[in-house]
């Protein structure tokens, strides 16, 4: 049975949409089966990997109101190995449109069933903590927890673990675990002091939960999106293209350990 993870934090700007493509893409190359989630009505993983919005029949919104199953909207991009679940600005108006009682567990109850079919889901979050991003996480087994190194890097952490504990606490009551699958240090200008204080902050606050790979500032991380690609399609020999291997290989390092625990 597969994994699902979140990738989350409610500040903008950290490197969520970012992780989410390149690290689903270095899944893949490892010979992982990968599914995104675009949970974002800024749709910006959507268009990273070169989805043309307009021309989508069904997104992630129709399935979450029921009007679409998840089977109809995948869509398969056979160049880079992996099935995404597309979104669009309709997104928006999720929190007025989804009814069900249990409005947290609408995701988890569309996706449970795909768990089988792939290695790993990835759902890429918004930049806050409301109903979408509750829905990511309700419906994962864990939490990628992307930190840029910068200054403030660690404000508004604390809400984000607070949710956690409430999820984690919620999901014991369906018999279900909720972990953190780790955090990712990401930005990092490894020419700054500041930026390296920043990792020490946030290594002694984690501690092992910090993944030993870190995210170094490169240019063809930001330029890839705008050709549509992931990095690894876009620049194979980029530095960042390199670290997001080096991540893909922790996590499969790291669930092969739990596994056999």
């Amino acid at each position: 049975m597969g994994k699902i993870i979140a990738i989350s934090n409610q500040k903008g700007g950290v490197g969520k949409t970012t992780t989410s493509v390149n690290l689903a893409a270095s899944l893949a190359y490892y010979g992982k089966k990968v599914l995104l989630v675009d949970m974002d009505p800024q749709s910006s993983l959507t268009t990273s990997l070169g989805i043309n919005r307009s021309m989508l029949y069904s997104s992630i919104f129709q399935v979450l109101i029921g009007e679409k199953t998840i089977e109809e909207t995948i869509v398969t991009l056979d160049k880079f190995k992996l099935d995404v679940i597309p979104a669009t600005i309709e997104l928006a108006t999720a929190e007025i449109k989804i009814t069900q009682e249990e409005r947290n567990f609408v995701l988890y109850e569309k996706l449970k069933h795909l768990k089988d079919r792939y290695d790993y889901i990835l759902i890429d979050s918004p930049p806050s903590l409301g109903l979408l991003t509750l829905n990511a996480l309700y419906a994962s087994d864990s939490v990628l927890i992307p930190v840029q190194c910068q200054f403030l890097a660690i404000d508004g952490l604390t809400q984000l673990l607070n949710t956690i504990r409430v999820v984690q606490g919620n999901l014991k009551l369906y018999n279900r675990k909720f972990t953190i699958e780790g955090v990712l240090l990401t930005m990092l200008d490894r020419r700054t002091k500041a930026g390296w204080e920043i990792v020490h902050e946030i290594k002694s606050y984690f501690g092992e939960g910090v993944f030993d790979t870190i995210i170094t500032s490169n240019v063809a991380a930001q330029v890839a999106p705008t050709y549509g690609v992931p990095i690894l399609n876009y620049k194979a020999s980029a530095p960042s293209a390199k670290l997001y291997k080096s991540l893909a290989k922790e996590i499969i390092k790291n669930n092969g350990r739990k596994k056999e625990a």
